[in-house]
């Protein structure tokens, strides 16, 4: 057992030593083709971009409105006649919540009047009854029935006005 250990790691040795040879090789022919590349005449390098000089650009707007300051005169001229949010309203605590973050869970009678329990996204449950305001956007609470709560919503136009949206919570 131990000679054909020896045997082995004398062969493996061998073998070694012949791969290791063959790797050293004739450098003769890789100097000539470094001499002959370095003897070949050298390409120029290509002149840089001619960098022309950055023009400016005079804009003047005194004249002009801004686009990002809404026209009074237009407003001033023109009484609103839609409908408007109540200034002076206390905010009620479901107006903090986007509409479609409320979930509808059910309704409740109680003394003949009907509730409508919401749902936030904490997992309180809230009775609500009609006249009540709830969602961003001054939603008043309509009519509420076993499936759906509806609502009527004040949404801006754009031009400092409002128009009314209904919008309704189902039960899911």
């Amino acid at each position: 057992m131990e000679q054909s250990v020896r045997l082995l790691f004398g062969l493996l040795v061998m073998v070694t030593v012949l791969m290791l040879s063959a790797c050293g090789g004739d450098m003769d022919e890789i100097g000539r083709y470094v001499t002959e590349v370095k003897q070949r005449p050298g390409n120029g390098i290509e002149p840089l971009p001619q960098i022309r000089p950055y023009e400016t650009f005079d804009y003047r707007v005194e004249a002009r409105r801004s686009p990002f300051v809404q026209e009074r005169s237009i407003k001033e001229n023109v009484a609103s006649t839609g409908p408007s949010p109540i200034k002076d309203r206390n905010k009620e605590y479901l107006e903090q919540f986007p509409l479609d973050s409320l979930n509808m869970v059910g309704t409740l009678v109680l003394s003949g009047e009907t509730f409508g329990l919401l749902q936030t996204n904490d997992g309180l449950v809230h009775r609500v009854l009609p006249g009540n305001y709830v969602g961003q956007n001054d939603g008043q609470i309509m009519s509420i029935s076993d499936s759906r709560i509806e609502v009527e919503e004040l949404v801006p136009n754009g031009i400092g006005d409002f128009f009314k949206r209904s919008a309704g919570i189902g039960i899911d």
